[in-house]
């Protein structure tokens, strides 16, 4: 009639609504040569049946918690999502669930328990699984399916939600060219039949049902996820309804939508408000078989929803180009609503009725763009004032640095004569003035301008503060210098190519930073500096070996000789080679005496050994954002189509019994050098873990391994606790330097065990060629050529960030190997779990910084 209806909620399109969201679900999974081998009734529909498909991109974070508010809310979560997904709190924002209950829809769910974290109380019924234990395929899925057969018979329910876990758990483990992928599909697609079948035969002539199948994110290609690679950010979406025409020709390549238009379209199919904060669009070929008023109905509600939003986070809204868009569409829609009710059906109120259609759908996409880029609007000024005050207090601690690691180890800050200084009152007044015009001058709100004058005040007089004592603390620095360089002693330090290196390279990488692309390509910047270092090492080999004095020769005889003394007595005294060096030898000889001999020739093919090591490391596991999609050696190796994979595990099986890993252990004290027991039971450890790796096959590997791996982590704590006796022997009972380096050592022994329990089996070479050039670094490069502490320092820094990155670590959240925290494991308990993942992860650096307290423990005579 002619009274305007538009402000009333439109009836559902739909009866009954079937979520199904398969967790890691990645394109190529349905639309793929794997979506055609091992799910072929979906592909049988999506190709010829009664459906639409679509591929929805996902905003990074590309993880399960932040997508499951995008799917339900419609918004953009931010990355403190990440953070909050491992303990979920209640969602408070609008959302499609909420709308649903309060409309009296009766709402169950089975799956990922985040749900019922993030939704309690709105669910007539559900069965929540734990999601991070992933080491479970089976159960996990089971526990949802085993509840299909009873609900599909029942009529009580008008919004089903299923959440399965099991693919995402063996992306994790064994990445998405697993064989256990391919029957998890065929799973999957036998219970998408189940539905869809149970569905027809209980839809009605007034109202059809729907199904839809979406994934909450993908998969990286070594089974990650949590980045912006295409494999974690594109999944499919398919909605399947007898309401939807059958497709007459043959799929073209699916269209891009957005993960937030999910909310948008099912709070129209199911007769819902669409959520406020939402900013997603319509799919407009859901609501396609409707008439052309009704279509213009639904984009409308969703138009003036967005402009709503709009309206709510921008001051200056009208001078949007999406806002006069609308309000274009908006009065065209009036002008056909006239041509409508006046009773002209000519084709002319088609074509203009599609005319229409078409604004509207571009009012769409220009605010949903202009809400999404607010989203990454941060506040600016507000993140500046902290920028400033941590980079303040960080430049006086690194001015405070040097006194502090002095015999005093004091350092004072003059605070007096700044307060009362005239520069501290005029900084107060400058920055002042300036808070007063960024506050007043502000279109949107900023947190440091909502707080108080006086407490904005009391930064601006910290700031000030604090950049007065630094300026302080520099002319008194200067002025210390001012003495001593009268004497020309205390002012012939000599720089050498390695200070001016580590210098130069440490400045350099951490200048990098400040650009986002060295961010993500930083493992570029550590492969070169190390690189650079090991050439500069051969440099300094070689002149210390062929740029001798014939008196120096005679000497470094005698050298020779009380070195080779020194490590007889350390071999029956089971210390580790490090722990032999002599402070009175060290002070007899410079750094320009050298062993002749074989070690000699060591020592000059050292640095390119361990190049070699370093480049092979760096084809083991590609890494960061530009390259990460390509192959490399540990693709390779853990591959399917290849033979490598039985190769290396026919190799592992003669090299040990994975018995052998618990008598090695119990051994382990008894060897003489760390380098051969450390070799002896990775050798074990590899032939423990080819059979975990054969485990994955039969889909037991939770059951597999789980008391072998217990009785490690049994022997871990023991070496360690056994070290950390030590250690607190030789501080409280007696001041024992050799008792203090063997405990260290017995501690760094347990760690590098840990590590390659935790390592998966082809990145146990990082692990070998680790400990490798460390044992040759100490023998042949820093022993002889008697580096210092603060340049063997660096040196350690250097290398155990090359070695996060040989891991196939990078700066993203997705290459974070979570599988690592269950081993042993046979249930998902936290504090372990969070701990073995964090080791693992950063099992390199810490490595190597447990090595550089063990070395300096070894020359602390010097």
């Amino acid at each position: 009639g002619m009274v305007s209806n538009w402000t009333k909620i439109p009836p559902p399109l739909f009866k009954k609504v079937v979520i199904v969201l398969i967790d890691a679900l990645r394109d190529d999974f349905v639309f793929g040569s794997k979506g055609k081998q091992f799910m072929p009734y979906t592909t049988q529909v999506v190709e010829k049946g009664t459906s639409y498909s679509f591929i929805a991109e996902a905003k990074p974070p590309t993880v399960t918690m932040p997508r499951i508010k995008a799917l339900m809310t419609g918004s953009i979560p931010g990355f403190i999502d990440v953070v909050v997904n491992l303990n979920s709190p209640a969602l408070l924002d609008d959302n499609l669930i909420w709308q649903a209950k309060t409309a009296g829809k009766r709402i169950i769910f089975y799956g990922d328990d985040t749900w019922v974290k993030l939704f309690p109380k709105h669910f007539v019924e559900y069965d929540g699984t734990t999601s991070f234990f992933v080491s479970d395929f089976t159960e996990v899925d089971d526990n949802v399916t085993r509840h299909l057969d009873r609900v599909l018979k029942r009529e009580d329910w008008d919004l089903l939600i299923l959440h399965y876990l099991g693919l995402d758990h063996i992306g994790h483990m064994t990445g998405p060219n697993s064989p256990l992928v391919g029957p998890k599909l065929r799973e999957m697609d036998n219970i998408l039949k189940k539905i869809h079948v149970s569905l027809l035969s209980k839809e009605e002539a007034s109202l059809p049902n729907l199904l839809v199948v979406c994934g909450d994110h993908g998969m990286s290609e070594t089974g990650s996820h949590g980045g912006s690679s295409e494999g974690e950010v594109h999944t499919p979406l398919l909605f399947i309804s007898s309401a939807f025409g059958k497709r007459s020709a043959p799929l073209a390549q699916p269209h891009h939508v957005q993960q937030t238009d999910l909310a948008s379209t099912l709070a129209i199919g199911l007769g819902l408000p669409i959520s406020r904060n939402s900013v997603g669009n319509l799919i407009l070929p859901v609501v396609g078989g409707k008439t052309m008023r009704e279509q213009l109905r639904f984009v409308h509600l969703n138009g003036f929803q967005l402009s709503r939003l709009l309206q709510e986070n921008t001051p200056a809204y009208e001078k949007d180009p999406g806002y006069e868009h609308f309000k274009i569409a908006e009065k065209s829609h009036g002008n056909w609503i006239k041509l409508y009710l006046e009773g002209n059906n000519s084709e002319i109120l088609l074509n203009l009725g599609k005319k229409v259609l078409k604004q509207y759908l571009e009012a769409l996409k220009t605010l949903s763009s202009s809400l999404s880029k607010q989203v990454a609007q941060y506040d600016m000024y507000s993140m500046m004032v902290g920028t400033v005050i941590i980079m303040e207090v960080l430049i006086l601690l690194l001015l405070s640095v040097p006194k502090a690691l002095s015999r005093q180890a004091e350092f004072e800050v003059p605070l007096s004569p700044p307060l009362f200084s005239l520069l501290f009152y005029l900084m107060c007044l400058m920055l002042c003035a300036v808070h007063v015009i960024v506050c007043t001058s502000a279109e949107s709100l900023c947190y440091f301008c909502s707080m108080s004058w006086l407490t904005a005040a009391g930064v601006m007089m910290l700031i000030s503060a604090l950049m007065c004592g630094i300026l302080s603390a520099i002319a008194k620095i200067l002025e210390n210098y001012r003495l001593p360089s009268k004497n020309p002693v205390a002012s012939s330090y000599n720089w050498s190519e390695i200070d001016v290196l580590i210098l130069a390279g440490t400045i350099g990488h951490v200048l990098s930073l400040g650009a986002s692309s060295f961010i993500e390509e930083e493992h570029q910047t550590w492969y070169f500096l190390i690189n650079t270092l090991c050439l500069v090492l051969c440099q300094e080999l070689c002149r210390n070996n062929f740029l001798l004095k014939e008196c120096d020769l005679q000497h470094s005889t005698s050298v020779k000789q009380n070195f080779d003394s020194i490590r007889e007595s350390s071999e029956c005294k089971n210390i580790d080679i490090p722990a032999a060096s002599n402070s009175k030898l060290g002070k007899a000889t410079s750094s320009s005496e050298f062993v002749k001999g074989s070690d000699k020739w060591i020592s000059l093919a050292t640095p390119w050994i361990i190049l070699i090591c370093c480049r092979l490391l760096r084809s083991l596991n590609q890494t960061g954002v530009q390259w990460a999609h390509r192959p490399d050696f540990g693709h390779w190796l853990t591959s399917v189509e290849s033979e490598s994979t039985q190769v290396f595990q026919v190799t592992s099986e003669m090299m040990v019994s994975p018995q052998s890993v618990l008598i090695c252990v119990l051994f382990l004290p008894s060897c003489k050098t760390f380098l051969l027991r450390s070799l002896n039971f990775i050798r074990s450890l590899v032939g423990n873990f080819s059979r975990l790796s054969r485990a994955f096959e039969s889909q037991q590997t939770h059951l597999l391994g789980i008391t072998e791996a217990r009785f490690v982590y049994v022997f871990v704590l023991g070496i360690v606790f056994t070290g950390t006796k030590d250690l607190l022997k030789s501080q409280v009972v007696s001041a024992d330097s050799s008792t203090k380096s063997t405990g260290l050592w017995e501690v760094y022994s347990g760690l590098v065990l840990l590590a390659a329990l935790l390592f998966r089996p082809h990145n146990l070479p990082v692990l070998v060629f680790c400990l490798l050039i460390q044992t040759m670094m100490t023998k042949y490069i820093w022993i002889p050529l008697k580096f210092d502490a603060a340049q063997i320092t660096i040196m350690h820094y250097w290398f155990g960030q090359a070695f996060f990155y040989f891991q196939g670590n990078s700066n993203g959240i997705a290459t974070v190997d979570i599988s690592a925290g269950f081993v042993g494991l046979d249930s998902y308990v936290e504090i372990p779990a969070i701990f073995l993942t964090a080791f693992a992860t950063y099992a390199g650096p810490f490595l190597w910084a447990i090595h550089l307290l063990c070395y300096l423990s070894s020359e602390v005579s010097r």
